[in-house]
């Protein structure tokens, strides 16, 4: 039998940490291994019970959920953790900062219990979880905020055909709808999207749609 995925949940308010734990202790492959209140708490009980995934608030006292993340999940940690991200907040303002301090993707709170499993055990599979109608959001609200580097598109070591799947990631499209638009399978999809992440040093999708955007590929 398959060990089941272990749940670290951090969240100020008790009654959202019950609900949380509730929901997905109810599930026979999910396991809450614990619950706190700050981002330093999770930093700290994380070291201690090694939980597969944190499901983590943003706005919090002591430590933010930004800098908690940072802390488990950033660029040079020894032994990250995988993080989701779960915010009241419809495109929080520090949403953003939070993906690029490693979470591996967000929903919001009153997403349906089902979308939290779902999310759960899609970043614990190592995949992004990034919301196509949030992503065409987001890329809305925080265009202007994403500086372009000075490289440009020309200077990327991606194929044409990669690019043109790399804009549709960033649009918010899906595996399914990016195969839709192209007139290809998914399998080929998937294969394209395995090509940008390796080609490009990037984790996951949440890094290629903050890419395409710093390389102003998308506006």
């Amino acid at each position: 039998m398959t060990a089941p995925i272990r749940v670290l949940i951090c969240d100020d308010q008790v009654l959202i940490r019950t609900g949380l734990a509730t929901i997905i202790d109810a599930q026979p492959d999910l396991e809450v291994v614990g619950e706190c209140g700050d981002g330093q708490a999770a930093v700290d009980l994380a070291e201690k019970v090694r939980p597969d995934v944190v499901v983590m608030d943003i706005r919090m006292p002591v430590l933010d959920g930004i800098e908690a993340t940072r802390l488990l999940a950033g660029a040079g940690v020894p032994h990250p953790v995988k993080v989701l991200v779960v915010t009241t907040f419809n495109l929080d303002e520090y949403v953003y900062e939070a993906l690029r301090a490693g979470a591996g993707g967000f929903l919001l709170k009153d997403a349906p219990p089902s979308q939290l499993l779902h999310g759960i055990r899609t970043v614990a599979a190592g995949a992004a979880l990034l919301d196509p109608e949030v992503t065409r959001q987001l890329v809305g609200r925080y265009a202007t905020r994403i500086r372009p580097a000075e490289e440009t598109a020309q200077d990327t070591p991606l194929t044409p055909r990669e690019l043109e799947v790399l804009r549709l990631i960033a649009s918010g499209l899906s595996n399914s709808e990016i195969a839709a638009a192209l007139v290809i399978s998914r399998e080929t999809v998937k294969t394209f999207v395995s090509r940008i992440l390796t080609k490009l040093g990037l984790r996951d999708r949440v890094q290629a749609v903050i890419y395409a955007y710093r390389q102003g590929l998308v506006s």
